[in-house]
C-alpha cells in the first residue's frame, strides 16, 4: 500500500465514528463531496469496481445501467467496453451525479453516458431495454430491494444479466462477513426471478461478493407470461357471480 492510501486509510478510520459513515450513504454538501472524493480513489473501491464490470462482461453495443453510480468509477469502466452503446447512470445524490458528471465528461459529450438524479424507488427510465445491470455496495441501502429488483428486471431485455457487488463495510467484517452478504442477496435476486445465478469473490479485505444473474430468455419469459395470463384468466372465471341484495 503506497503512502498515499495509507493516508487515505487513516482519514476513513478516524472520519466514520464521526459522522462520516452517514456521508457515504447519503452524500451531501461539502462533507458529502468529500466522501465522494476517497470513494473515487479509494484503491479497493476501484478495484471492485472495476472488477463487477469484467464479470459483467459488456459487448461494445450494449446498453448498461448502474443503480447508486456515486462518483463515477463503474460507469467510466463501463463506457469503455460499451463503446457503440450506452451507459446510464442512476444516484440519489446530486454531489455524485456531479462528480460523475466531471469524471465522465468526455463520454457524455459522445453521448455514450447519461447521467440521471434519482432515487432507485423512483425511476423513469426511457433508455432501456438494457444487455445489464450493475449495483455495487448499494441494495443493502434501497427500500423494499425485492420490488427495486423486479423493477430492473422489466428494464433488462429478455436474457439480460445482472451483477450484484457487496463488500461489507461494518467493523470487524470477515470473509464470512462478506459469505453471509453473497447468500443474501442471491436470494433476493432468487425473489426477483432472476435465472442462474453464480457468486463471484474478489479477494480484498474483507472480500467482494459478486451474485451474478440472468432475467429469461426470450422463449421461457414469453412461457411465463402466459402462465400468468392463463392463471389469472382462470382466477377471473372461478369467482362467483355477485349476489344482489
Amino acid at each position: 500500500m503506497d503512502i498515499k492510501q495509507r493516508v487515505l486509510g487513516r482519514i476513513i478510520q478516524w472520519w466514520a465514528p464521526h459522522g462520516g459513515l452517514a456521508q457515504f450513504h447519503q452524500p451531501t454538501g461539502a462533507v458529502g463531496h468529500v466522501a465522494g472524493w476517497i470513494m473515487g480513489r479509494r484503491s479497493s473501491n476501484v478495484a471492485r469496481n472495476r472488477w463487477a464490470v469484467r464479470l459483467l462482461d459488456v459487448q461494445p453495443t450494449d446498453r448498461v445501467i448502474e443503480l447508486g453510480c456515486g462518483p463515477g468509477v463503474a460507469i467510466a469502466a463501463l463506457a469503455t467496453r460499451a463503446i457503440r452503446g450506452l451507459v446510464v447512470g442512476v444516484d440519489h445524490s446530486q454531489v455524485m451525479i456531479r462528480q460523475a458528471r466531471r469524471r465522465n465528461r468526455a463520454a457524455i459529450r459522445a453521448g455514450r453516458v447519461r447521467l440521471i438524479h434519482a432515487p432507485v424507488e423512483s425511476l423513469s427510465i426511457s433508455d432501456g431495454p438494457f444487455n445489464a445491470a450493475l449495483a455495487v455496495n448499494t441494495v443493502g441501502m434501497w427500500p423494499e430491494p425485492i420490488a427495486r429488483l423486479r423493477e430492473i428486471a422489466r428494464l433488462l431485455r429478455p436474457g439480460g444479466r445482472i451483477a450484484v457487488v457487496s463488500q461489507p463495510r461494518c467493523p470487524g467484517a470477515t470473509s464470512a462477513t462478506s459469505a453471509a452478504a453473497a447468500s443474501e442477496l442471491a436470494g433476493l435476486l432468487t425473489e426477483a426471478g432472476f435465472e442462474d445465478l453464480r457468486t463471484e469473490t474478489l479477494d480484498l479485505d474483507p472480500p467482494a461478493a459478486c451474485v451474478l444473474g440472468h432475467v429469461a430468455p426470450a422463449d421461457d419469459a414469453e412461457l411465463a407470461a402466459r402462465s400468468q395470463r392463463g392463471h389469472d384468466a382462470g382466477a377471473q372465471v372461478a369467482d362467483p357471480p355477485a349476489t344482489q341484495n
